[in-house]
């Protein structure tokens, strides 16, 4: 851990750390002093993941033991959650106590539990307090359409989602339903009607929970992850019937997001899906959290791509791999390609020429642009 710890860490002494007697003691910790992640795992002393790294919270601290682990896990867990645990192996939910909000997932391993959670943010930031870019709020004045967000796990991909759901609840009347798993950020009705649903609690799927959103007169519908057919041709069906869908999945560009969107059709469909995709599409916002050069915490790296007809006439063409041109040549509607972004992060001085080349799509352009050989 870092060299300062705050007062809250030091459990027993400067010299001392025992193992804490249930979970929110390490969410507290975790959440006031910037973490994104806790891990408790066997034979592992307690772990967070702060600033993007994953780090000892106190180096002095004792290892966890299976047993600690597992009193841990059972000190938190409902009935109901026991029991998957029981017979499935793991668990993963929305955990809520009196001073926040996790994703919680515990896995049964070789050595015993295993707990991870996901602090999120109790409140739900606006696009403007996140820095996106302003094109982004066009996004959410369609009255259908498709919208993705996509990027790795942990790239802030579910904030973002957040803060444009944010964005046509307090400037739409209309009523939005989201489908989620777990469900993260609570989102109080302003404007319009929200209607939040959580996966394997008030639903079997993604896929079904889409299927019953369309016979709740929506007219915006945030899905959580799009992660198979179903739940894609659903989604693709939706934004063509009069609904703005946005979802997300984990690709890195706009290019590959697309590839993914097509390729989990069957053949015989595909020339079909590129139509459909090509005219409902509105956008795709990819993006990375990279560490900050001065350490002290992440900046947002941002793929936009806003449809146009140059757009629309590569999808149906099937030739996605030309798309960085189109995203090059459309700067002035508010198109961003990933590396340039990265490489505007690094000339102001956030992020390092090591993370900016790391990240880059194009190494070899990114080195010529860094002036590197």
């Amino acid at each position: 851990m870092s060299s300062e710890e705050p007062s809250s860490l030091k459990v027993v002494s400067d010299d001392t750390i025992r193992t804490l007697d249930h979970v929110d003691q390490y969410l507290t910790v975790g959440r006031e002093s910037g973490a994104s992640d806790i891990h408790l795992a066997v034979n592992s002393r307690p772990i967070w993941r702060r600033f993007g790294n994953l780090e000892a919270i106190w180096l002095k601290a004792p290892v966890l033991a299976a047993a600690d682990t597992e009193r841990l896990a059972m000190g938190f867990l409902t009935d109901a959650q026991k029991a998957t645990m029981a017979e499935r192996g793991d668990v993963d939910f929305a955990y809520a106590n009196s001073f926040g909000r996790f994703r919680a997932c515990v896995v049964r391993q070789r050595l015993g539990y295993d707990i991870t959670f996901r602090i999120i943010n109790s409140t739900v930031k606006s696009m403007d307090e996140l820095g996106l870019p302003p094109q982004l709020k066009l996004l959410t004045q369609y009255q259908n359409g498709l919208v993705l967000v996509t990027g790795s796990v942990g790239s802030g991909k579910s904030t973002t989602l957040a803060a444009l759901v944010q964005e046509i609840n307090s400037s739409r009347r209309d009523h939005i339903i989201t489908l989620e798993d777990p469900i993260e950020y609570i989102i109080h009705s302003g404007g319009c009607q929200v209607t939040q649903r959580e996966v394997h609690t008030h639903t079997k799927s993604f896929g079904a929970a889409l299927r019953g959103a369309l016979r709740e007169d929506p007219d915006v519908i945030m899905v959580g992850e799009m992660r198979d057919l179903e739940t894609i041709s659903l989604a693709i069906t939706a934004s063509e019937t009069g609904h703005l869908v946005l979802g997300t999945l984990h690709t890195s560009n706009a290019a590959r997001t697309l590839d993914r969107v097509l390729d989990v059709f069957p053949t015989d469909q595909r020339d079909q899906i590129r139509v459909m995709v090509s005219e409902s599409l509105r956008g795709i916002v990819s993006q990375q959290l990279v560490p900050r050069a001065d350490g002290t915490g992440r900046c947002l790296a941002m793929e936009v791509l806003m449809n146009n007809p140059a757009v629309g006439n590569l999808i149906r063409e099937g030739k996605t791999f030309m798309l960085p041109g189109v995203i090059q040549t459309g700067r002035k509607q508010g198109m961003q390609l990933m590396d340039d972004s990265l490489l505007s992060l690094f000339k102001a001085g956030l992020i390092s020429e090591e993370e900016t080349l790391y990240r880059a799509e194009s190494k070899t352009m990114m080195r010529q642009a860094l002036g590197k050989r």
